[in-house]
């Protein structure tokens, strides 16, 4: 299992569009991926459970991946939330 933790940057958090994004991301991963906060914890590859985690800018949250691509596909979803999802930071 590969861990990461990650702070929200962008101005607006985890919104629809941001949600849709890690999802699509953690789609094309073969891995079990999963995102946390304060002990919720949802799949990467459902929309609705990403926006349950109501994660605004400045909230740490853990992503966890199990399985043969794991490593990289915790790294693709770093990077689009360190990226601010292309929105305003």
């Amino acid at each position: 299992m590969y861990t990461r933790k990650v702070v929200i940057v962008n101005k607006l958090g985890i919104h629809a569009r941001p949600a849709t994004k890690i999802c699509e991301i953690a789609s094309r991963f073969s891995s079990e991926i999963y995102l946390e906060k304060d002990g919720i914890v949802v799949s990467a590859k459902s929309i609705l459970g990403i926006l349950m985690l109501v994660a605004p800018k400045g909230t740490e949250i853990t992503i966890r991946a199990q399985g043969i691509d794991e490593i990289e596909a915790v790294e693709s979803i770093v990077k689009i939330i360190e990226e601010g999802f292309g929105e305003e930071i």
